[in-house]
């Protein structure tokens, strides 16, 4: 019997890769993840310009980092965001408007990079087209007095933003997307509901402005479905990003309680290995889940409640077994009764990123737990 039973798990690993290699496409170029501080950190932690010790962005935690802004007069906060606004901005624990004006900042300059690369004569074609795409998203981002909260031109870029007020609001909410999220693909018109900027603006919306509302596209996410998506790595190296993320809010806003988690397909994965403390988190709510990378709710703390989408009938991510074998597969389904979830209806949506969409139970559900009226 134990034989058949691991011949089964082998079978149902092989299944889910195969699935998850399939349904989508075969993404043959693995991603590395981008880790440790933000561009610029080395110059920042060299500089004694104000006769002071600068909390290094790789250590220093961030209730740490928002007692030393703390102690800085108007004048040295801004001299530090003009010289170094791409560490600024990537703080958790630095001021959320100073981080605004950083991020304004480090767009900007990376802009004018772009625009550069985009005319110079010893670049393909294909190089300048690729310059000029960055550059119009860092325009569009700049665009309206937009609220970003973090911005990392590396790799294939990450940036998040805020929908509301931190300032004012009386909760607050973090959407954490899965695969295919980057700079490019933040926000995008069509499937809106699918991008983390289109999550965030539906659940702002859903809760009637009372609850501001973070798109982080904080982490290297997979592309495609082959093996990143398959295996935990890039959860892994996203998991303590997250959690800083969330430090930093608990340091730098006042609402009623720590914001309410909603962990989109991969993104799942990253915050069951996040594992948020009470201190971080309301709540965590899970949708469009290929597992968490853990046995069940028991693996989570028990002081933050985790609530499991029900899965519509056409959401593809129903096919994929629900294992975890030889570091294949996210492990059990957190929508199973027994994992110990607690339910969330899908009524009137449809596929894997129509959880969101306007007129759905399941953006009614998310609206209630964010308000903490669930």
């Amino acid at each position: 019997m134990r034989r058949f039973r691991a011949g089964r798990a082998i079978a149902g690993a092989a299944v889910a890769v195969a699935i998850m290699l399939g349904a989508g496409g075969w993404a043959a170029d693995t991603q590395t993840p981008v880790t440790g501080p933000p561009p610029g950190s080395a110059a920042w932690t060299a500089d004694t310009s104000l006769g002071l010790r600068l909390p290094d962005p790789a250590t220093t935690e961030p209730a740490r980092v928002a007692a030393f802004f703390a102690g800085l007069d108007p004048a040295r906060q801004d001299a530090l965001t003009a010289r170094y606004p791409l560490v600024v901005g990537n703080l958790d624990g630095a001021p959320v408007a100073l981080r605004y004006r950083a991020n304004a900042l480090a767009l900007t300059a990376e802009r004018t990079r772009e625009l550069a690369r985009a005319a110079d004569p010893a670049l393909t074609p294909q190089d300048h087209e690729a310059a000029r795409t960055r550059a119009e998203r860092y325009r569009a981002l700049l665009d309206g007095g937009r609220r970003i909260l973090a911005f990392d031109p590396r790799g294939r870029g990450q940036v998040a933003e805020v929908y509301g007020d931190l300032a004012t609001a009386r909760r607050t909410a973090v959407i954490v997307p899965g695969s295919d999220t980057d700079l490019l693909r933040f926000d995008r018109a069509g499937d809106p509901y699918g991008t983390p900027a289109g999550m965030a603006r539906a659940l702002l919306d859903a809760t009637g402005g009372q609850t501001a509302v973070i798109a982080w596209a904080g982490y290297t996410t997979p592309l495609g479905l082959g093996l990143d998506a398959a295996t935990e790595d890039l959860a892994r190296a996203g998991a303590p990003r997250l959690t800083r993320l969330l430090d930093g809010l608990a340091t730098t806003t006042r609402p009623q309680d720590p914001p309410t988690v909603f962990c989109h397909s991969y993104g799942s994965v990253v915050c069951g290995l996040a594992r948020p403390t009470p201190a971080q988190a309301s709540g965590v709510v899970v949708l469009g889940s290929p597992g968490m990378g853990i046995g069940s709710a028991a693996d989570l703390d028990p002081g933050v409640p985790l609530w499991a989408t029900a899965r519509n009938d056409s959401d593809w991510i129903g096919d994929v077994p629900k294992v975890r074998l030889f570091g294949l597969g996210h492990g059990a389904d957190p929508t199973a009764p027994g994992f110990g979830a607690r339910p969330l209806p899908a009524a009137g949506s449809h596929g894997h990123t129509g959880y969101f969409a306007p007129g759905t139970a399941s953006l009614a559900a998310y609206a209630a737990v964010a308000l903490g009226r669930a």
